[in-house]
Order: structure tokens, then sequence, then C-alpha cells
């Protein structure tokens, strides 16, 4: 997908090496040269809730499909972690299309969190993402908090996942559609139940549709969450004046990409003040700077969306572009996360 607006192209940084240009490297083969005697080689592994991650450059769910899909394209081993796209417990086709827009400043998506299910995922897609370096954050979604328990309960057999990520930007069925993520009662609800059964640690992705997000952050974190991921996207729409018919067949639909960046990092910005709970952030991530500013605001780690559908060694040149400025700096990654420095007076 070519986009009308794809942010800042990467560039080397003030100082770095320019390794954007570089080949993908063989799988499994170090991301680092070794280094000359006395050369300082920074340290950008991270760990979440005592998962350690190699570093903090994940894909995002949705983006990426289950990991595979991307395999011919760039080398799945430098990633941090793969976010798969949502699981639910039993499988989904998705909404008709039309379900994509491109749109000035990004892409509105609607696509219905189509998948192959709990069991199929275990089965049939779960067996190549243990063979990477690369950790697997399973994306959990559904529409009533007894199926996010159910979905939750079906993957615990699974080996080799990392963390669950739960997704509750989606409407609660048995509340007349209330999304789980606009509401905090029904946010610490489905937090409770999902922690309490979770094998694995458990990641809460939160609704940028809300009015307070460092309330819906305290809210999560009270209710178990390990960590947190923010943004997911937000509700937006576009319409054919032509026709005067909607761009998506769903009306509206998700806005992800670099116009919704600003509001991301202000977000995440919050969230990491708020809790003592590590911040993973989301939201028009398209280049080293992007990430960097995330971690410089409180963010333990980054992942990179929309930028997959134009750019898929995005992820991969952010994972060098971050090394080169931190060696620039001579900075390890704790060094920089929540780094921010405020003027005073």
């Amino acid at each position: 997908m070519a986009m009308k607006a794809q942010g800042k192209r990467e560039a080397p940084l003030e100082g770095s090496r320019g390794s954007a240009a570089e080949e993908p490297r063989r799988s499994g083969a170090p991301l680092e040269a070794p280094t000359p005697a006395g050369e300082f080689v920074p340290q950008i592994e991270t760990e979440i809730a005592g998962v350690r991650f190699q570093n903090p450059v994940w894909t995002a769910s949705g983006t990426f499909g289950y990991g595979k899909e991307f395999a011919h394209l760039i080398d799945l081993n430098q990633l941090g972690a793969i976010c798969v796209k949502g699981i639910s417990p039993e499988p989904m086709e998705g909404n008709p299309p039309p379900r994509i827009y491109e749109t000035d400043s990004g892409m509105l998506n609607a696509i219905g969190l189509q998948n192959v299910g709990a069991r199929r995922f275990l089965s049939e897609k779960l067996p190549f993402l243990r063979t990477l370096q690369a950790r697997t954050v399973v994306n959990v979604f559904a529409y009533s908090t007894e199926d996010y328990v159910r979905c939750i309960d079906i993957l615990n057999a699974g080996e080799g996942i990392a963390a669950y990520e739960l997704n509750i930007s989606c409407p609660n069925t048995r509340c007349g559609g209330i999304v789980y993520g606009s509401d905090p009662r029904l946010t610490e609800e489905v937090v409770a139940a999902s922690k309490k059964v979770a094998r694995y640690p458990l990641f809460v992705k939160l609704s940028p549709n809300v009015t307070d997000i460092a309330m819906f952050a305290r809210v999560a974190e009270g209710a178990g969450a390990d960590a947190l991921s923010l943004v997911n996207t937000f509700v937006g729409m576009a319409i054919d004046v032509e026709t005067r018919t909607p761009r998506i067949s769903n009306v509206t639909a998700g806005l992800s990409g670099p116009g919704i960046k600003p509001v991301a990092l202000r977000m995440v910005y919050q969230a990491a003040r708020a809790v003592k709970i590590p911040v993973i952030g989301i939201g028009g991530i398209a280049s080293t700077e992007d990430a960097l500013e995330f971690l410089i605001a409180g963010a333990r780690a980054v992942q990179v969306g929309t930028a997959n559908f134009y750019d898929p060694r995005t992820a991969t040149r952010i994972v060098e572009g971050l090394n080169d400025y931190c060696r620039r700096k001579r900075l390890h990654l704790g060094d920089l996360v929540g780094s921010l420095r405020i003027p005073q007076g």
C-alpha cells in the first residue's frame, strides 16, 4: 500500500552510520558486528512483567498477520516481539468490503477482527512463531467477559506465548454495545476476570476514545494488568461525496498512521506518569525518531503498525536506529525510558 502521507521517511539521525540502507541480515545472525575494544555497546533489551525482550521494537496487532506472512520480506529474528492479529474464541470472517480506506494522514480500517480462532491459532500459527527469537504476544478480543476468559483458557494450552494483549476496544453485547475500554466498570471487570485465568502476563491495550486516559490506565492497573499497550485506533470515517456513501461498509472505522502520533504520544506520557506498571507505546511510529519520542515519554517498548503496510522493513530499521542513537549518546535503553526533560520556569 502506498500511503498518501507516510510520515517522515527513515533517515540517519545526527552522527549515525546510516544503517537503514543495509540489506537485511540472514535469519539468526547477530544484529551488531564485532565492536572494537573500548567502544560503547548499548544494552537495548527490555523486561516487561518478567519477560525479557531482545529489543523494544515490536510489530502491532492487526498490521503484521501472524508473522509468517512477512518472513520473506524481513528477518523476523531481529524484532523484539510480534503481536499477532486479534484472536477470538472461535474463527471470524470479519466485515464485508470495502473495509480499508487510505486517508491523507493514515488509514481507516474496519477489518472486523477476522481471524482463525484460538484453537487453530495454537495448531497452525504458534508452531512457526516458536521457532523465532522474537517473542510472541497474542492479542485477545471478545464481545463478552465470558468469551474473553474462554479464549484465554484455550490459549493457555499453547507453549511459547510471552504474553497476552487484551484488546478492550470491543463492544460488550451483553451491555447493549458499550465498549469495554470506554467504561471503567467494564474495564475493571474484564481485566480482573482475564487476569484470574491467564497463564501468561496480561498486557491491556487501551482505547484512545476516552476523555481521561490516565484514569483508565489506573483502573486497568488496579484490576491486575501487568502492563499497558496504548493506543488502539481512533474512531473515524470517510465519505464519498460523489455517491454520498461511506467509504467503509461499516460506516465508521479505526484511524491509524502518522495523523494520530501526537495524540498517542501525549496519552502514553500521561499513562506512564499515572501507573507503576510498564507502558508500551503505539501510534503512528514510522521512524527511529518517532520511537525515541515514545521511549523518552515513558514507554518501555513500542509497536510499529500502519508503516508495515507500505514499508515492511520499518521495524528492523528502527532497531538499528536505536542502537546507533544509544551508541552515539552512550546510553542504555534504561537510561532513555522516561527521560523527558521539562524546562523549569
